[in-house]
């Protein structure tokens, strides 16, 4: 998760209009999904349904799915562009669908009503965002009371041989800051959340070229912070990069970066108001969670 400040909008919004046209999910959001996956048997009541941030370039729905057979799937999208990615996902043939995937529906952030969810999955999501505070508490108010967080980011170790090697060449930062993983603790109890759980592992990636290793990165997005360099880099520049990475090749001629991948999850309670004093829950909420208790869709 990128420092609030620190994260253009209008850089996000490009780089995900760039995503929205690849074919799949980068490779290590894949990945990262199928780990964060292994951890869901750690809830003791699997969720019915669940809201899916940022499905098309989160590569969850196969691994989730896995886990929690028949639960309903709801896919929230940053961009008009990604939704009509996750519409046509949802298009395909029928023999090609999980049982209760013709079931869901697309929708973009600002269209998530409250009390949408019993779980709210967030795959390489809050890095990227440029209000994460404002972010967690959208997730808050998207699941229903009891109700729980699963989501992934990228810590402050990540990329950290490539920061090296721009420093080394006199550079700034070729990403924005990640935020530690204690903070983001902090932030998800300051958001409303209850029994936050956090952990992190390093994964470690090697390529077979300089070239190789670039390609990669630009399936993950890009630079979108403020510190960016400004304009557009030269051909010069390029090749003095590649022979930059090129020179940390280990023996068997393969270039490796670092990603630090944080793991949290964390509940929503109901609201608990001092003593004599009464608690206010939004009547939309209020259906929201019933609907949800009952195992019934709202409105019904």
């Amino acid at each position: 998760m990128a420092e609030p400040d620190r994260v253009d909008p209008p850089a996000v919004a490009r780089v995900l209009a760039r995503l929205a046209r690849a074919d799949a999910a980068p490779w290590l959001h894949q990945e990262v999904a199928r780990r964060m996956a292994q951890r869901l048997p750690v809830i003791r009541q699997p969720p019915r349904d669940w809201l899916d941030w940022w499905g098309f370039i989160g590569g969850g729905e196969a691994p989730v799915q896995a886990v929690l057979g028949t639960a309903q799937r709801r896919v929230v999208e940053p961009t008009p562009a990604l939704l009509q990615r996750s519409l046509q996902a949802l298009r395909r043939p029928w023999w090609a669908l999980g049982r209760r995937a013709q079931a869901g529906s697309v929708m973009l952030e600002t269209e998530v009503p409250p009390g949408a969810a019993q779980m709210v999955w967030a795959n390489m999501v809050l890095h990227a965002s440029p209000q994460p505070v404002q972010l967690l508490e959208h997730w808050h108010a998207a699941l229903a009371v009891d109700g729980f967080l699963m989501f992934s980011t990228l810590g402050p170790d990540s990329l950290r041989e490539l920061r090296e090697v721009f420093a080394a060449c006199g550079w700034t930062a070729p990403h924005p800051p990640f935020t530690d993983m204690h903070d983001i603790g902090d932030q998800l109890v300051h958001g409303g959340f209850s029994d936050p759980v956090m952990d992190q592992e390093t994964l470690r990636l090697t390529w077979s070229s300089p070239r190789a290793l670039l390609d990669e990165l630009r399936t993950l997005g890009g630079h979108v912070g403020f510190a960016r360099h400004p304009g557009l880099r030269t051909p010069r520049w390029r090749e003095r990069l590649l022979a930059a990475l090129g020179e940390r090749a280990d023996a068997q001629g393969r270039i490796g970066l670092s990603f630090e991948v944080v793991y949290g999850h964390a509940f929503k309670v109901a609201p608990r108001s001092a003593p004599g004093k009464p608690v206010t829950v939004p009547l939309e909420q209020l259906r929201a969670s019933l609907a949800s208790r009952r195992g019934k869709p709202e409105g019904r």
